[in-house]
């Protein structure tokens, strides 16, 4: 069991009397803006678990997650409240399909709504900001565009082509339904192998309306129809600030221990990227 009226006071939702779509849509809205898409765990070395009950309860205290958490527990809300919800492998992927498939570094959601298939994503780092409908077609949201198009590799699957200024490419996905706990050996790697890109750079992400806000180690992207915006953040109060303001991730559950080796960690590895890029 999940506490579904916490949840849904975080989102800032009353609970629906029926799964309607104006009901999808507000809830896809809400935690899009609400809950971030952040690694902030991985930089500090804590394996998270990935249940349902587990993803909702970091929500609960203020924290987001990566795919895993925010699609699990979006998945395990939106059954809460009668919607009907299928789990899928999916991976990133770049321009070309890889002819082997999605990898399973990611999870995708789709709902079946009044006789249409719908991707639900609130964990596609700072992607859609709405559901998208299973039609091959261009769709607009905010100053983003994006495409889905059935898959070429995978029969009956589908790609998601992100905006040419989002974080990834292209998102593909099978089409049969899959339980949360298959992704548990993925997550483990994603979580604490050196070689993965949530241990080498922090990220945090929020959607909004109008673009995205984006955090990539100590550097701040704001992402609209005006263009891209990038600040450097250099002191640990401003950091820390950001994260708060901007992401809405007060770390209640992050010590001032903590706090301090992960801005360390953080701060370390910015220098170390800038003066890569000097040589």
């Amino acid at each position: 069991m999940i506490d579904i009226d916490g949840y849904l006071a975080v989102l800032g939702v009353e609970r629906p009397a029926a799964p309607t779509a104006d009901t999808l849509w507000e809830l896809h809205r809400a935690q899009v803006e609400r809950v971030a898409y952040e690694t902030l765990d991985n930089q500090l070395g804590r394996l998270t678990g990935i249940s349902a009950a587990e993803s909702v309860a970091r929500i609960l205290r203020g924290r987001g997650g990566y795919c895993f958490h925010l699609n699990g527990a979006f998945a395990a809300l939106l059954t809460a409240l009668g919607y009907d919800v299928a789990l899928h492998r999916a991976g990133i992927q770049d321009e070309v399909e890889d002819p082997e498939g999605p990898g399973g570094d990611h999870l995708a959601l789709t709902v079946l709504l009044d006789g249409e298939r719908w991707l639900v994503d609130t964990g596609l780092a700072g992607g859609m900001y709405e559901p998208l409908p299973l039609r091959e077609g261009s769709y607009t949201q905010g100053p983003f565009t994006y495409a889905m198009t059935p898959s070429a590799v995978v029969p009956g699957g589908w790609r998601f082509t992100h905006d040419p200024r989002g974080a990834f490419t292209a998102m593909v996905f099978t089409p049969e339904p899959v339980e949360l706990s298959s992704f548990a050996a993925k997550h483990v790697h994603l979580s604490a192998s050196p070689e993965s890109g949530f241990v080498r750079v922090l990220q945090a992400q929020l959607r909004d309306a109008k673009g995205v806000d984006m955090l990539r180690g100590c550097v701040l992207h704001r992402i609209d129809a005006a263009g891209t915006d990038l600040r450097t953040i250099d002191s640990a109060d401003d950091w820390y600030e950001v994260l708060a303001d901007v992401f809405h991730l007060k770390l209640t559950d992050v010590d001032a221990a903590a706090r301090a080796e992960l801005w360390h960690r953080v701060r370390t590895a910015h220098q170390e990227w800038e003066a890569a890029g000097q040589q």
